[in-house]
């Protein structure tokens, strides 16, 4: 039953599944954040008030065995390179989602994310180099280059409030360079003694992988047998073994669910309604599931996991550091501590500033950042908290105290890097309103997700011609969803500078009466009442029969005679078609689906969130008018 209350307070009740993955990342992240900041909290109490207890806890030794054959580590070792071996997966499967259906689908785009995600990780190594050449620590450079993203992504949420989604999808396509190169050099610098036979056999497992995935083999078990023969050759091989993770989020691919397919699944699960065997649950499952791409599934299933344990658990075993006024003394002049420091928020942002404008000067904007100045230097600035794989590195490439001059160094940049960025953020607030847009979201041209464009002479259209923002929604008569987005979009069309437009997605395997609905409403508008119609139709979703149907329009004075001849000679069913068509093209399967100014909308679909988009759109506009 409809919670009318939802609908009045202009919430409704919509469920996390409506949102997109990258959105969903964004959200987990942010929300972990504060899990990971109290997990170091915890690490550093520990290590102060009982330091001896901690370094003992944690290099307890935990052994599997079978038969002859026992590995042993201690529980410091199995969560660097055992549970972090998940957090890598994680970062695989979002590189991976990015350049299959994100911003980098257009390959073009992946120049200056690269460049500048190459640059952020030169500069600050220049820089610590330049601290420590020639020193004890000169082999730790690997610990000033690595953005951590998941921390990154929270506190900008924290100390970057009202920054537009694009600022975080933005740092978010620049650092996914970031993650795979750092897992590169511990790969080949800060592994030792190096072993060909077992590298050779996690080759030949990882070979095996890529051949299943070519071929869409989806035995899950097949991948976690493969998966684990890799980490273990890698553990054996001297490289390190989270190496494995990355490798294999990388092979997963991920797509929209396809119209046709979801209707099979609808098709498998009717036939398991009619006849409930255990051979037919197990096919509705699988018709289900396969209809999900291999990321999105895997990061359903480890994300939240990653984020909310593994991450913290790892920072709560390895940022405990035990300082005295002493110490923090000898380590702000040491040379491991300022190279990291100053690499961090010093190197960071400048070289992903400078390398984004001199692509977008030697390019003439061809190549130029999708946000805005400021939201470029707020990126770069927030890049400068390192911990995650920083930290890793500085524990495999250091010990005793410059490994604590390390951790100080680290640290200390998380707590700089966040008040620069609020610095930067907070200037572009102060900012006149059309400034401000233009500093935070630029004028580069967007990627526009509807394919068929808006036609007055064809589509059905509310709102004043003119408007700067257009707002599409591809719906189902028959569709409770649909049913009720309705008072939302009323309340947005309260907006004197919007435009809004229907297109028919009428998903007949699980509406039977949508398509005669949809053909009905057409029937109306030839007689010039389409809208009156399309209000009538959802209102009363539940009585979509034929008799009803012919009563709505009676009641709105149409000629019922022409009407009915008109919908039993489908004379509308190619125009409905049409909408399809243009649908599916536009990568939609399900209703209702929103595009704001072309773009796909993402996420909760109540009054705040759509009214949010569309100033986003609105600012987006004039900027473009101005450019023009």
């Amino acid at each position: 039953m409809t919670d009318f209350s939802a609908l009045l307070s202009g919430r409704t009740l919509w469920r996390r599944e409506f949102a997109a993955p990258l959105r969903a990342f964004l959200r987990t992240e942010a929300g972990s954040s504060g899990v990971l900041a109290a997990a170091i909290v915890v690490a550093l109490l520990w290590a102060n008030l009982a330091p001896g207890m901690y370094d003992e806890f944690w290099r307890t030794e935990l052994s599997i065995g079978l038969g002859h054959d026992v590995l042993s580590l201690d529980l410091r070792e199995w969560i660097n390179s055992g549970l972090m071996t998940l957090f890598f997966l994680v970062v695989g499967l979002e590189a991976r989602r990015e350049f299959d259906l994100g911003d980098l689908r257009e390959r073009s785009r992946f120049v200056l994310p690269l460049l500048a995600g190459v640059a952020g990780m030169i500069a600050p190594v220049l820089i610590y180099l330049a601290f420590n050449a020639g020193g004890a620590g000169a082999h730790g450079w690997g610990v000033a280059m690595s953005t951590d993203t998941a921390l990154a992504l929270g506190l900008l949420a924290l100390v970057g409030r009202g920054v537009p989604d694009r600022v975080r999808v933005f740092l978010l396509t620049v650092f996914v360079v970031d993650d795979l190169l750092a897992l590169v050099v511990i790969a080949v610098v800060y592994s030792e003694d190096i072993k060909l036979m077992p590298l050779l056999m996690a080759v030949v497992a990882f070979g095996v992988v890529l051949v299943l995935a070519f071929f869409h083999v989806r035995k899950a078990w097949m991948y976690v047998v493969l998966g684990v023969v890799m980490w273990s050759a890698l553990l054996t091989s001297g490289v390190d073994p989270v190496v494995a993770g990355l490798a294999i989020g990388l092979t997963a691919s991920a797509y929209s669910p396809g119209r046709e397919e979801l209707e099979q699944a609808t098709g498998l699960f009717r036939l398991f309604r009619e006849q409930p065997t255990p051979e037919l649950a197990r096919s509705a499952t699988v018709g289900l599931t396969s209809t999900i791409s291999p990321n999105e599934r895997l990061q359903y299933l480890y994300h939240p996991w990653t984020s909310y344990l593994i991450v913290p658990l790892f920072g709560l075993a390895n940022a405990g550091v035990t300082i005295d006024a002493d110490f923090l003394g000898r380590a702000y002049t040491a040379p491991i501590t300022l190279g990291i420091l100053v690499g961090y928020v010093v190197g960071k942002p400048v070289a992903v500033t400078s390398v984004s404008w001199v692509l977008d000067r030697a390019t003439r904007g061809r190549f130029r950042p999708q946000v805005g100045w400021a939201a470029v230097v707020g990126s770069g600035t927030i890049a400068g908290i390192g911990f995650t794989v920083s930290l890793l590195i500085a524990t495999i490439a250091f010990e005793g105290p410059q490994l604590a001059e390390a951790k100080v160094g680290l640290l200390s940049a998380v707590v700089v890097a966040s008040a620069l960025t609020w610095l930067v953020f907070r200037a572009a607030k102060l900012l006149s309103p059309p400034k401000k847009a233009l500093a935070l979201l630029g004028d580069a041209e967007q990627l526009l997700d509807l394919t068929d464009p808006v036609d007055p002479e064809r589509d059905h259209i509310r709102g004043p011609a003119d408007a700067s923002v257009t707002l599409v929604e591809y719906g189902d008569f028959e569709c409770p969803y649909c049913g009720m987005a309705e008072p939302i979009v009323r309340d947005l069309l309260q907006d004197d500078d919007l435009r809004y437009v229907w297109r028919h997605l009428p998903l007949s395997d699980v509406h039977p009466r949508a398509q005669i609905a949809a053909e009905v409403s057409e029937a109306a508008d030839a007689q010039g009442a389409f809208w009156e119609m399309h209000d009538m139709l959802l209102t009363n979703q539940e009585n979509l029969q034929p008799a009803d149907l012919m009563r709505y329009a009676d009641q709105l004075g149409l000629d019922t005679a022409k009407l009915h001849d008109d919908v039993k000679r489908h004379v509308a069913a190619a125009r409905v078609a049409q909408d399809v068509e243009s649908a599916d093209t536009s990568g939609v399967s399900g209703t209702p689906t929103f595009f704001v100014n072309g773009q796909r909308h993402y996420g909760a679909y109540d009054v705040e969130t759509l009214k949010t988009a569309i100033r986003v759109a609105r600012a987006r506009a004039k900027i473009s008018d101005r450019r023009g």
